[in-house]
């Protein structure tokens, strides 16, 4: 029911609103091409109207200054909202990845945080089962680190959904409704949360927690999170981070990348908003931007 009043929701801000109108358009000319870093594949897109993430200034005097667009207050004229589990709401994300790509924001204006909320993130997966939802740390690719909100994009869009499972290393724990795995996609860093229940997947993602560093001055890991519900079960996607932008972003001429990766990145789709940037990319690139920004197995144990 609530995947039919998402698309309704869709369909009217479509119908209403010029700006998501003209973005979801424009996602039929959007190219991709795909790319292999070992065994695992990477689609690289070239969507030009994420510059707005993409690009988006982040430090706290660049907060401070710009209102909160996800307040409602703030948000654009026509923008509309379903209520879900009492104090989210859904919008309609104007700068689309997905076919079908939305916001899910806090009602209050709460900083990104996922240690307390990621009940939540399992409840409205379920709710939304149709869709891949997605945490992105306030240091790991949100654009609106000082508003607590999740997206959630077509399910079936990012490779790593359907085979993630050929790329299991071991099991670091199990329960009994519940496996924490560890993947081999180096050099990326996953882990997968598989469970049955919210209980149990809960224990287990507070597990990686405890192992992960908090870096100085932040008041969680870093970390982006993918989630999603089907066949009586939660599919989690941990990756843990260690820097928030790689070196390129802010490199010099030829050598510059304007690559700001976030859970859909590590997911497997490389969002690229410039057409150069598009055009040049590499095999190499791409893993020398994931052995920056992930945060290697070998940092941490989980106890």
């Amino acid at each position: 029911m609530m995947n039919e009043e998402a698309f309704d929701l869709l369909q009217r801000q479509l119908s209403l609103w010029k700006t998501a109108r003209d973005n979801y358009r424009a996602l039929s000319e959007v190219r991709t091409r795909e790319l292999w870093v070992g065994e695992v594949p990477y689609r690289i897109q070239h969507n030009p109207v994420r510059i707005v993430s993409s690009g988006a200034k982040v430090d706290d005097a660049s907060i401070a200054r710009r209102p909160c667009f996800l307040c409602s207050s703030h948000r654009p004229v026509g923008q509309l909202n379903i209520p879900l589990l009492g104090h989210y709401e859904l919008l309609v994300n104007p700068f689309p990845i997905f076919p079908r790509h939305f916001t899910i924001v806090e009602k209050e204006h709460l900083p990104q945080r996922i240690a307390s909320r990621f009940g939540d993130l399992l409840a409205l997966a379920r709710l939304l089962n149709g869709y891949t939802l997605f945490y992105n740390g306030p240091r790991c690719g949100a654009s609106a680190p000082d508003h607590a909100h999740f997206q959630a994009g077509s399910r079936g869009f990012l490779p790593i959904e359907g085979i993630w499972r050929a790329w299991i290393d071991h099991e670091i724990a199990r329960t009994a409704d519940a496996v924490l795995y560890r993947l081999n996609d180096a050099p990326r860093t996953t882990l997968v949360i598989e469970s049955s229940s919210v209980e149990s997947a809960c224990r287990l993602f507070r597990r990686i927690c405890r192992a992960l560093p908090i870096p100085a001055g932040e008041e969680e890991p870093r970390m982006n999170v993918l989630a999603l519900y089907k066949e009586n079960h939660w599919e989690t996607f941990v990756f843990p981070r260690s820097k928030h932008r790689p070196s390129c972003f802010d490199a010099d001429g030829d050598t510059r990348l304007l690559c700001s990766p976030a859970s859909v990145d590590l997911g497997g789709v490389f969002i690229l908003p410039r057409e150069e940037d598009f055009l040049k990319i590499t095999e190499d690139d791409v893993r020398q931007i994931l052995c920056e920004v992930c945060l290697p197995f070998a940092s941490f144990k989980i106890e």
